[in-house]
């Protein structure tokens, strides 16, 4: 049996847990932040519990469309979701896991495949990727908190 490839990203963000959970749970929000940079996001389904699916049609910069489908396995509201990314790509599992931390909130990102050639030619590519959707979720947050700000003020 091979060892699965494991791929972890992790980044501290300036809010509390709660606004960072919404940020995946509304799907406004999300469209906005989800894949790397240059997609455009059309989500058809988002129904956030276990047994739920979500369908997103992700459009790169060139006009290709991906279309994803997903499971959610797990949800804990503010917490946790675990979730499946189906065919036609890459089946992987997908665990986020959102934490209080001493900067405001900590997104943990693990995703799982199975080891095949293919998947560890894409392993560095992938890690960036998720890198790249922490940077679009980073300027999401931030230009969310500059409104507020200014709602308030």
């Amino acid at each position: 049996m091979t060892t699965p490839i494991e791929i972890i990203n992790t980044r501290h963000f300036p809010v509390d847990r709660q606004t960072l959970f919404d940020a995946f749970s509304d799907p406004e929000k999300l469209a906005a932040w989800w894949g790397p940079e240059g997609f455009v996001n059309h989500i058809t389904a988002f129904d956030l519990k276990p047994g739920g699916h979500w369908l997103i049609t992700m459009t790169a910069d060139n006009g290709t469309d991906f279309h994803n489908r997903w499971t959610f396995e797990e949800v804990l509201a503010g917490e946790l979701v675990r979730m499946t990314h189906h065919e036609p790509v890459h089946v992987f599992s997908l665990e986020m896991r959102f934490a209080e931390d001493s900067q405001g909130a900590r997104l943990s990102w693990r995703m799982v495949f199975e080891r095949t050639d293919e998947m560890e030619a894409m392993e560095k590519f992938l890690h960036a990727a998720n890198e790249q959707n922490f940077d679009r979720l980073e300027r999401l947050l931030d230009r969310s908190q500059r409104q507020l700000l200014t709602f308030q003020g």
